[in-house]
């Protein structure tokens, strides 16, 4: 006999979500509308016409594909990203995306490191696969009608004409454009960060096996891996191997040309913060803001605001937080350049 479908077990503290019709009752929707949100037909890569897309494509001048989600997809996502992938624990080493942990938890333990290397990962959101999200969905309890709608809510496949138009000098073409025509996660979509994290688990485990067997320390902000500690020339080379090595195997790829490997005579980067003797901007980017500050006083905000920016305001705001960040003599100096500069006419 044929028995309902129903969410056998749960390792997390996910809601209940025993079928398709649960889903559509959660997130307010009709069979038909959850159906056609979830893209279940690929009419999305299928279709000419833009407004039958569900995304919004751009390629970016450093050759990245956004593929941000329509208004209505993406308050979708927002609330699966709440609800359902909010409960769900991510690996220690992942610090990008994460409630609690910032840039400045992710390079902390790489501060006043004798070498510390940075290893870039190519096209991070692209290589997680649509297959990897249903697994990983499976894993939460969920049974296969219900995975299956949550991964085509959340994942999506690139449509012809827009791989048409990417760029000719694009960083390993063709494996690339080969992932965008699969199922998998969307760069611009609010669940992806989370999704990448918990789909990266079993890589974060077994760098911090191989960090371990080093005896170094391995952290992960989104793409970029970093692991410091005292390593020579040889010991080097056989670390990015092995990461390289892992990194394929668990269906990701290593982008030789960012990797760097800096002593503690050269500036150690992470994340945009340097880390030879504790973690701060770099002086010019420091210098830089200041100098749009000071300027902003004396000429007002419009003037300084060359990049067309919204709402420039609140941009120098949180570029002021994030330079004085952990450092209050240049907090201080910020501050009150910022005071005048919001003040001048």
């Amino acid at each position: 006999p044929v028995t309902p479908t129903r969410t056998v077990r749960q390792p997390w503290r996910t809601p209940v979500i025993d079928t398709v019709g649960d889903l559509a009752a959660m997130l307010d929707l009709s069979i038909e509308h959850l159906d056609w949100y979830a893209d279940r037909r690929a009419m999305n890569r299928r279709a000419t016409a833009h407004r039958l897309h569900h995304y919004h494509y751009r390629w970016t001048d450093r050759a990245r594909l956004i593929e941000a989600p329509k208004a209505r997809l993406r308050a979708l996502q927002r609330r699966l990203l709440t609800e359902v992938l909010g409960p769900i624990p991510v690996h220690p080493a992942a610090h990008g995306f994460v409630p609690g942990r910032s840039a400045h938890t992710f390079v902390a333990t790489h501060t006043a490191q004798p070498v510390v290397a940075r290893i870039d990962l190519l096209a991070f959101f692209t290589h997680i696969p649509a297959t990897r999200v249903h697994g990983l969905f499976r894993t939460a309890g969920y049974p296969e009608p219900v995975a299956h709608t949550l991964t085509g809510l959340c994942t999506t496949r690139t449509p012809p004409a827009v791989l048409r138009r990417a760029p000719a000098d694009l960083a390993h073409r063709a494996t690339r454009l080969a992932a965008l025509r699969t199922g998998h996660l969307p760069q611009g979509a609010p669940t992806s960060p989370a999704l990448a994290n918990l789909c990266a688990y079993r890589l974060d485990r077994r760098l911090t096996g191989l960090a371990h067997a080093f005896d170094i320390t391995y952290s992960r902000y989104a793409d970029d891996l970093a692991f410091s500690g005292d390593l020579n020339t040889r010991r080097i080379d056989d670390l990015i191997a092995a990461v390289t090595d892992i990194a394929r195997d668990e269906g990701f790829r290593v982008h030789e040309a960012k990797t760097r490997v800096r002593s503690r005579a050269d500036r150690q980067l992470l994340a945009g913060l340097v880390v030879n003797h504790r973690p701060a901007t770099p002086r010019d980017e420091y210098d830089q803001l200041r100098a749009i500050l000071h300027n902003a006083a004396r000429t007002g905000l419009a003037a300084q605001n060359r990049t067309g920016h919204p709402d420039f305001a609140q941009c120098l705001i949180g570029r002021v937080l994030w330079v004085g960040h952990h450092h209050p003599a240049r907090a201080a100096k910020l501050a009150t350049l910022l005071a005048h500069a919001l003040a001048a006419p």
